[in-house]
């Protein structure tokens, strides 16, 4: 049997995590998972999933009883160990990077494009 005060407090420690990872204030676990969106993998998705209906099962006093600890902690475990992994400051350095690469392939390539057509019209 599960004790619904432990998941609800797994649950808001894995959104708190993810609101410090990912700079957001979150309500809740489903929350902080919407708000995180595609930034972690779908697994973990799921591993949240898991955990949110979990905790509403957790609730009810006779579901309650067909809960297993095993697949929640695994769940759990699986969750903190991907949001513990995460580097804030090297998702931003390697935002900034892609954003500079992206505009200094498009600055070669329109000069690129303006040598092209200064040769073609007989400028250069």
């Amino acid at each position: 049997m599960i004790d619904p005060v432990e998941i609800q407090r797994k649950n808001a420690a894995l959104a708190k995590l993810a609101g410090k990872k990912f700079s957001f204030e979150p309500k809740g676990l489903g929350h902080a998972m919407r708000k995180v969106g595609r930034r972690l993998p779908a697994k973990m998705h799921a591993h949240a999933r898991a955990l949110v209906e979990a905790e509403q099962k957790a609730g009810h006093p006779k579901i309650r009883m067909q809960l297993k600890a095993e697949p929640v902690e695994k769940a759990y475990e699986a969750l903190h160990g991907a949001l513990e992994a995460l580097d804030p400051a090297d998702m931003r350095k390697g935002l900034i990077l892609s954003t500079l690469g992206m505009v200094s392939f498009h600055v070669i390539a329109v000069f690129t494009l303006l040598i092209v057509v200064l040769v073609w019209q007989g400028f250069l």
